[in-house]
């Protein structure tokens, strides 16, 4: 017999899952929506992952394996839908992929199942962050971060970071893929790009045990993969660095696979620099030439997105983190993490992406730049103003 509890916990759900999500009207900046709500929650998640719902077995209704967190999702749109494979973290810290989705990308989405595969890496500990393309070979690939242990210190919390591979057709049967190998010891947010590139895969990487200092170089990396069954990542070369008191100071990271344009191809990342209450997650812009994929045309001031309102607080505070984003035709709906904590969408066009990035104003890198820039815009308002009168 099913505990009577579940039935109201139930109603509860479906009313947060149906409400209707709204454009935060007080938000404009022209360059894309964000709305009133978060499209995913650990009150998504449903009962049955969480609660054994026998009366028997169950009789108080006690929720037996606690969700903590549902964030830093990938995204592909597939068959009319968008799809979320969400990283949600359950109270024993470790993180699981879940596939949610979505008929109209901004609210109402829906967890369909986990992800499973072969478990070929025994000392996989951990697994976060994927990021899905879809690749021109015709399968979609998980790019994730596959944690283990540290065996060469003595040291319970010191962990190394390597890149596991799963690839689908289906969104349902997975193949898990051997491991990435690269030169460095550590690697964290590596990217599928969707084209061959010379007839090899390429990758977006970021070799961290070498660059994790502030100053000490390191940023967004390009290689090529000859061979998806022996991953072996050749020739990196690096496309976006780090650079002193900008938002990207401390550390960087590729976020989706780029989107191609006319113009160039457009990525949007991740940057993170110290603060007194620690690191601030943002996120930004660039583009990169449509042949020469290392070479940066397009380089916007500042972030494109920051934490604002309650997006500031949560598991890990004053963080925007994205990993996915999903394409409907023109449309662009950009799936980002708030504080490690829960998932947004923020809706825009590729034209508006494409005006962002090659319209905006580029990083001038000094204060005494920076106020030229400034008043550059405000001089050229200030006549048009004048002539309007």
């Amino acid at each position: 017999m099913i505990h009577p509890k579940y039935y109201q916990l139930k109603k509860q759900q479906e009313k947060l899952i149906k409400r209707k999500n709204k454009i935060n009207k007080d938000l404009y900046n022209g360059i894309y929506e964000r709305y009133l709500h978060p499209v995913v929650t650990r009150n998504h998640v449903p009962l049955e992952w969480r609660f054994d719902l026998a009366l028997k077995t169950n009789p108080h209704f006690l929720e037996r394996l606690m969700v903590n967190t549902t964030f830093n999702s990938g995204a592909i749109y597939f068959d009319g839908y968008h799809y979320l494979v969400v990283r949600l973290e359950g109270a024993d810290r470790k993180s699981i992929f879940a596939l949610a989705k979505s008929k109209s990308g901004i609210d109402n989405f829906r967890f369909l199942r986990l992800l499973e595969w072969e478990d070929k890496d025994k000392e996989e500990v951990n697994r976060y962050d994927m990021r899905l393309t879809t690749h021109e070979d015709g399968y979609i690939y998980g790019v994730y971060c596959a944690e283990r242990k540290d065996t060469k210190v003595d040291d319970t919390s010191s962990a190394k970071a390597w890149i596991g591979m799963v690839k689908t057709k289906d969104l349902i049967n997975w193949e898990r893929l051997p491991n990435l190998e690269t030169d460095s010891e550590q690697q964290r947010n590596a990217v599928l790009h969707p084209e061959f590139v010379n007839g090899k895969y390429a990758f977006y990487t970021r070799p961290q045990d070498k660059f994790m200092d502030v100053g000490s170089g390191g940023g967004i990396f390009f290689g090529y993969v000859k061979d998806m069954k022996n991953p072996v990542i050749e020739d990196e070369r690096l496309v976006f660095g780090k650079n002193y008191h900008t938002i990207y100071e401390y550390k960087n990271g590729q976020g989706p696979a780029p989107i191609k344009t006319a113009k160039g191809w457009l990525h949007l990342v991740h940057g993170v620099r110290e603060t007194a209450a620690g690191l601030r997650y943002v996120l930004y812009m660039f583009a990169t030439d449509l042949n020469d994929l290392t070479k940066v045309i397009a380089r916007p001031s500042g972030h494109f997105m920051a934490p604002l309102g309650k997006e500031r607080v949560g598991d890990v505070s004053n963080v925007l983190f994205v990993n996915g984003w999903s394409i409907d035709g023109n449309k662009v709906f950009i799936y980002y993490a708030s504080s490690d904590t829960r998932m947004h969408v923020a809706t825009t066009t590729i034209e508006k992406l494409e005006d962002y990035v090659f319209n905006t104003p580029t990083e001038v890198y000094r204060a005494h730049d920076s106020t030229k820039q400034r008043n550059k815009l405000i001089n050229k308002n200030k006549k048009l103003l004048e002539d309007n009168k």
